[in-house]
């Protein structure tokens, strides 16, 4: 094995178990409090990162074992053993961790497992200081390099979905610290806010001053992009919506860190 090689394989290991202690604190966080929004929020972007290790391990190709394994964590079986759609998000932590245990232990076994496709970005972390959430900050660091990541080697359907579930996290952050409830908002949807949308998170976000006009410029895909999460058919993502999509980010961003 080459010294190369090897490394990449640390590198990877690495960023498994990394993941992997994410996930279990996230899903710790749920057991406690089923409608933790936050730790909902977070789950998304840490799914959105598990899916690009596995596409990375898996070089790109959804017949790959370990692609097939991941995008199966999504489903539920009927009676007589049916993938359907609706896996509770309990389920779905679970299977993504033992899917995580499989790329670990065919890494490990230096086998003919997963395939070593680019190594991770070494670009330096985006700082995310303007987010309240202390722990959440780590995630979506790590989730902004992972996404440039795939918008370079060209997975743009990734690279969308991950920088829309930042966008996600980093606006039901600013929403929650500032206290916000339903009541609060002239004409706010009915519900808490953990049952809004992605759609009207942004949108009340924008109403009550937090961020500006920025998310105008959202395309229709992105701001669907929940629907897409798991899809094993995907819809087609454009180069240009990816990158739409990052601009809104970085827009966001300075919205909700105006001293940047």
């Amino acid at each position: 094995m080459s010294e190369s090689f090897e490394a990449q394989i640390h590198i990877y290991l690495a960023q498994i178990d990394r993941l992997r202690r994410t996930g279990t604190r996230l899903r710790d966080s749920l057991l406690g409090d089923a409608s933790n929004e936050m730790a909902l929020a977070a789950m998304r972007v840490w799914q959105e990162q598990c899916g690009i290790v596995i596409n990375q391990l898996s070089g790109g190709s959804k017949a790959h074992w370990l692609a097939r394994q991941f995008s199966e964590a999504f489903l539920m079986r009927s009676a007589s053993g049916e993938a359907m759609p609706g896996a509770t998000t309990e389920e779905i932590v679970a299977r993504l961790l033992d899917v995580l245990d499989q790329a670990r232990a065919s890494l490990s076994r230096q086998d003919a497992g997963p395939v070593l496709s680019t190594s991770p970005s070494e670009a330096a972390p985006r700082r995310f200081e303007f987010v309240h959430n202390v722990e959440l900050r780590a995630v979506v660091e790590q989730a902004y390099i992972d996404s440039r990541h795939a918008f370079e080697q060209k997975e743009f359907a990734v690279a969308l979905r991950t920088a829309c579930g930042i966008l996600e996290a980093i606006v039901t952050d600013a929403l929650q610290h500032k206290g916000l409830s339903r009541t609060e908002v002239t004409d706010a949807p009915p519900g808490e806010l953990a049952d809004w949308s992605f759609e009207t998170r942004l949108a009340v976000a924008e109403k009550v001053g937090l961020i500006r006009g920025g998310c105008a410029r959202l395309p229709e895909i992105a701001r669907k992009y929940r629907d897409e999460m798991g899809s094993a058919s995907g819809t087609a993502v454009t180069e240009r919506d990816a990158q739409r999509t990052a601009q809104v980010l970085n827009v966001v961003m300075r919205d909700l860190n105006p001293g940047r």
